[in-house]
């Protein structure tokens, strides 16, 4: 069986973005890969022409083209065009793409099309209770329909994208998976009262919610240490930059106990995240993040938001605390506790990796793809 997938981002250092997207389909696509199912990874608007072999995956950079008029239009059907070709000499039974902003519209296939909801612009705008660019959901709703089959990494996201685009048809629920030998545990590194926070610097993720949360911390800890790793992102309410406003929310000795580093390489993400003693991700807006699952499966106690899709990650007082980001009250309470109760801590973070490993290793995902994917292509 030969899988496709096209997306606009995917790890690799040829490849300009990665984020949540890509590191879930690179994780899933290896673990395929490593099941001899084959998989070939379509990779749009990239500033190169380039077909790479990576642990076992076929990746194909398609460079961005600009056109005098209807370029959002004629790309597409570049793509489409390129795809076909690929798609008859290489004998691929089937294709996936991410639901975020609809790129497969208008596109046309002779093979299965799966769209996978890890939450589109219209589900985030939704969630957020932002605007959203009429045609963006126009897009969405376009692929959405043209889709043969629509998958979802979350049962939550699945159920709103329904209510959103008045959908019919069935989605099919595969969480995402992380590989357990990447996350692997180490608490010899661990920095006493050291607070992580990892991922864009962006009001949707918590980070206001977390900063004044921390200024209740420092009050009752204040040797505990809170670090942000991420790219900073202009806020879309007032214009500034996140860390510019966050800086305003910290008090004086709050803020000298703050540490800002921008993104380090996927490569680093494990350390980082095993050198702190919590783990703090209260965001307002997720499908099914990966941040979290790798958090868990590195023994990290975490605080999250308790909103729709964390109740299909996160067990309330058994992997962690799960809050309302807008309760800040309990959100410092959370962290407060797993800082000053460490036999609890390290209970709730080995039970993290143990409901991590029950449930959402990449090979007991992969499996689920599998059997997925044999079922619509008769494989």
């Amino acid at each position: 069986m030969h899988i496709a997938f096209l997306t606009p981002e995917y790890p690799h250092s040829r490849i300009k973005r990665a984020a949540g997207i890509g590191t879930s389909i690179k994780n899933l696509a290896i673990a395929l890969s490593r099941k001899r199912i084959q998989v070939t990874i379509f990779v749009y608007s990239q500033s190169e022409d380039a077909v790479l072999e990576d642990q076992g995956v076929t990746l194909h950079l398609i460079k961005h083209k600009k056109y005098p008029i209807g370029g959002w239009y004629l790309y597409r059907k570049y793509v489409n065009h390129y795809i076909n070709r690929t798609v008859k000499s290489q004998n691929i039974h089937a294709i996936e793409a991410p639901d975020w902003t609809g790129m497969t519209a208008f596109m046309k296939f002779k093979i299965p099309v799966v769209i996978r909801l890890h939450g589109s612009d219209t589900y985030f705008c939704h969630l957020e209770g932002r605007p959203q660019k009429k045609k963006n959901f126009h897009f969405e709703k376009k692929a959405l329909l043209g889709a043969d089959h629509i998958l979802s990494v979350s049962t939550f996201t699945a159920e709103k994208t329904k209510e959103l685009f008045r959908l019919k048809d069935t989605i099919t629920t595969i969480h995402n998976g992380v590989d357990i030998t990447l996350f692997t545990p180490d608490h010899s590194t661990i920095i006493p009262k050291s607070i992580l926070y990892f991922g864009s610097v962006i009001r949707k993720k918590g980070v206001l919610a977390l900063a004044e949360a921390f200024n209740t911390v420092f009050l009752k800890e204040p040797k505990a240490q809170l670090t942000f790793i991420g790219k900073d992102v202009k806020d879309a309410k007032t214009g500034t930059s996140t860390i510019t406003l966050l800086k305003s929310i910290l008090n004086k000795d709050a803020l000298e106990n703050t540490t800002f580093i921008a993104q380090i390489p996927y490569s680093e993400v494990a350390d980082a995240i095993r050198k702190s003693q919590v783990v703090c991700l209260p965001s307002y807006a997720e499908a099914f993040p990966m941040t979290w699952l790798e958090a868990m499966a590195l023994e990290k106690a975490m605080v999250t938001s308790d909103i729709g899709w964390a109740k299909e990650l996160m067990i309330n007082g058994v992997t962690g605390y799960a809050t309302h980001p807008d309760d800040t009250q309990k959100l410092s309470d959370g962290i407060i506790k797993l800082l000053q109760d460490l036999e609890m801590s390290k209970k709730m973070g080995s039970q993290a990796r143990e409901h991590i490993l029950n449930h959402f290793t990449q090979d007991q995902i992969a499996q689920k793809n599998i059997k997925f994917y044999k079922e619509i292509t008769n494989s």
